[in-house]
């Protein structure tokens, strides 16, 4: 879960922020440190640009590239750092690849002295906060732009949408390498077993229910710190159902933006099937991973809204033959105004070049290796998620059910995908999360949830402390 929950809360980052203004000295800030990324300014002296070496890192320079430990490791990384050490076009290149599970506390100080790597995996709970750092990073539509190590052009070997994560004021300044897909995962032996129905709308999910009860078991489950994967599940709906008419409103924080039709219909239903008793009770009281343990392992509920990287997180405790599949997420109904097969799917794991880094053109010299057909397929044999690099996952999945489910729904997608920035922007999950474990223990209407999480949008709208950057 570390690895998604990835923006640290908006007092951490505005501590983050005051903190390094401190440590500055002559009162120089934290933004003032770097100039403003350029597309493919700076790199290290003496590199030639060619088709070989598109950012012109120079013979024999080094590479130092810190990437956060989480749910993937580093060793993908390591991989292609190998790659890259053996590419002879490139004259020498050698490369170091650390690991950090705290991004923003070790590396904020080098950002202030000058002095950060030459490649980051901005990722986790104690990422660097955006606002802090968008000035001091390189644009990286070079990258996409340059052809990977097999010849073809990046941008063309791509999923759709895959630049919108990390593009911030119209500036591309962060490249998501892992393709994640949000959805609905279940065990497909478990369904079939008990003759239930995958359901295909929020309409559905009553009578699911029933059914899973006759059985002795639940619709959903949830623990206390993954509260929030509803909310997910319920805002991603109304998306599907309605759109940007839902989607605008919600990332740009504006008044009644939780009010919307959609989103109360979604909510209603939602309420109706926590009160006659298809969710799981206690989940506000149980760690995020023993509850999901109690749908894979225990398979006491039917359903569980999460990012695709579950299974790679709970690999270790999931039941024999559970055989897990996802759907996306659902629609209130069969009138949706969005394509069908609409889906959210996003980019994680933001990698980032910083402009005052001594090798910037090193740094995207190693994402461009990672973006290779060879390293992309190895990610997604090992770690079972497809990359932004589309094409690489066999019809087999590597064996894996749940990835050969992510492939489908991204092919049915295709350019129909969408994100949701403004929750992590703006770091509101911390504040979110009572909300909604309350909600999910029963002991909030829509009316309370609806106040509540419109209160917390209105506060953050009318600080004037925070910066608010226009989505679209």
């Amino acid at each position: 879960m570390e690895t998604r929950d990835a923006s640290i809360s908006r007092r951490s980052l505005l501590r983050g922020a005051a903190l390094a203004a401190v440590m500055v000295p002559l009162g120089v800030s934290l933004a003032s440190c770097a100039a403003p990324g350029g597309g493919g300014g700076s790199s290290a002296a003496g590199g030639t640009k060619s088709t070989d070496n598109p950012f012109g890192i120079a013979a024999n320079s080094k590479v130092d590239a810190v990437i956060f430990n989480g749910g993937y490791g580093v060793d993908y990384v390591e991989n292609a750092a190998k790659v890259m050490e053996g590419n002879k076009k490139l004259g020498g290149v050698t490369v170091k690849v650390s690991s950090s599970t705290k991004i923003a506390q070790e590396l904020q100080p080098r950002f202030v002295g000058g002095n950060p790597p030459d490649l980051i995996d901005n990722s986790g709970a104690n990422q660097i906060g955006w606002n802090t750092i968008l000035d001091q990073l390189e644009t990286l539509d070079d990258i996409l732009d340059a052809n990977n190590l097999e010849g073809t052009k990046i941008s063309d070997t791509l999923y759709g949408g895959v630049k919108d994560p990390g593009t911030f004021d119209g500036k591309f300044v962060a490249l998501n390498y892992v393709m994640t897909v949000y959805g609905i995962w279940y065990s497909d032996k478990l369904f079939k077993d008990n003759g239930f129905t995958v359901p295909t709308s929020w309409q559905d999910l009553k009578a699911l229910g029933e059914a899973a009860k006759a059985k002795g078991k639940y619709l959903f489950v949830w623990g206390k710190e993954a509260a929030t994967y509803y909310q997910t599940l319920v805002v991603d709906s109304a998306v599907i159902q309605s759109g940007d008419d839902v989607r605008l409103p919600l990332e740009n924080l504006k008044e009644n933006c939780w009010s919307h039709p959609t989103i109360q219909s979604i909510l209603t239903i939602f309420y109706d099937l926590i009160q006659a008793g298809y969710m799981k009770p206690g989940g506000a009281g149980t760690q995020f991973t023993q509850a999901q343990s109690q749908w894979s392992l225990d398979q006491a509920a039917l359903l569980y809204p999460s990012g695709s990287w579950i299974e790679n997180e709970m690999k270790k405790q999931t039941a024999d033959g559970f055989t897990m599949k996802g759907i996306g997420e659902l629609p209130l109904d069969g009138n949706q105004t969005t394509p069908k097969g609409t889906l959210r799917a996003e980019a994680g794991e933001p990698f980032i070049v910083p402009s005052k880094a001594k090798n910037p053109a090193g740094g995207k010299e190693l994402l461009r290796t990672m973006l290779s057909k060879e390293s992309a397929t190895a990610f997604a044999k090992s770690k079972l998620a497809p990359t932004i690099v589309k094409g690489i996952v066999p019809d087999d999945g590597f064996g894996s059910t749940a990835l050969v489910s992510q492939k489908e729904l991204l092919d049915k997608a295709g350019d129909n995908v969408f994100t949701i920035k403004a929750f992590g922007l703006y770091g509101m999950n911390s504040d979110q999360l009572p909300i909604w474990n309350s909600f999910l223990d029963g002991k909030m209407s829509v009316a309370e949830i609806t106040k509540a999480l419109q209160d917390l949008t209105d506060k953050i709208r009318n600080d004037s402390s925070i910066k608010k950057i226009e989505i679209k």
